[in-house]
């Protein structure tokens, strides 16, 4: 593309020069006293000025100036001018450079953007592929977390399971032991209990021994307080 600008603009200086030798050309002929015509009739413009007090002399020359400036001012005024030939010709050279410049730009978007457009496919072929590949492993990655998830809530079912069996089995040990313990607890309050009546038992006929013992002891000291007293009267 820069290169075609280029080619334009050589073509446009190319065409400017050309412009610049016509209108150099064209000057040349307009400037040419014996083709140009004047606007002005110099005779009458000097026999006015005779009649005005010039000399015939001071008419010619005041003339002569007048020529010449007007002839200085078309020079001005011709030199940014062009004839309808010319602009013709000049439109069809610009039109012809621009015809060829059209032509260069179809033949460079036939070649460099065919090629740009065969990168561009490649291209989309190319993240068509890697696009694919991504979503293949994003299914692959949902999967694989899938799996672990069913497989850790599998974990976690059985180590619920698993608790729950041990919780059952210390309960029901713990009420084996309640009721081991209020077994050992009622037997031993029973126990205490025989004891208790032996134990009341035993004292009843250690009272009824002492009572006994005591009674004996009373009758022995009666006994012998009598005999002594029998002694002695």
């Amino acid at each position: 593309i820069s290169f075609v600008y280029h080619q334009i603009l050589l073509s446009a200086g190319s065409l400017q020069l050309e412009h610049r030798r016509d209108l150099e050309h064209k000057r040349r002929d307009f400037t040419s006293y014996g083709n140009r015509k004047l606007y002005f009739d110099t005779h009458a413009l000097v026999c006015l000025l005779e009649e005005n007090g010039f000399t015939t002399q001071q008419a010619e020359i005041t003339v002569s100036a007048l020529v010449k400036i007007t002839d200085a001012n078309m020079d001005i005024v011709y030199k940014d001018m062009v004839t309808k030939m010319q602009q013709e010709i000049t439109v069809q050279q610009i039109m012809s450079q621009i015809a060829n410049v059209k032509k260069d730009m179809i033949i460079l978007e036939k070649s460099e953007f065919s090629a740009l457009r065969a990168e561009n496919e490649k291209i989309n072929v190319e993240l068509h592929r890697l696009k694919q590949q991504i979503m293949d492993e994003v299914v692959k990655v949902r999967t694989d977390t899938k799996l672990d998830f069913n497989l850790e809530k599998s974990r976690v079912k059985e180590l619920y399971s698993l608790n729950e069996r041990k919780l059952l089995e210390m309960r029901t040990e713990m009420v084996a032991l309640h009721a081991q313990q209020d077994r050992a607890v009622t037997q031993t309050d029973r126990k205490i209990d025989t004891e208790v009546a032996g134990l009341k038992t035993m004292l009843e006929s250690h009272k009824l021994d002492n009572i006994k013992y005591l009674a004996g002891s009373v009758f022995t000291c009666l006994t012998v307080a009598l005999g002594f007293y029998r002694l002695w009267i």
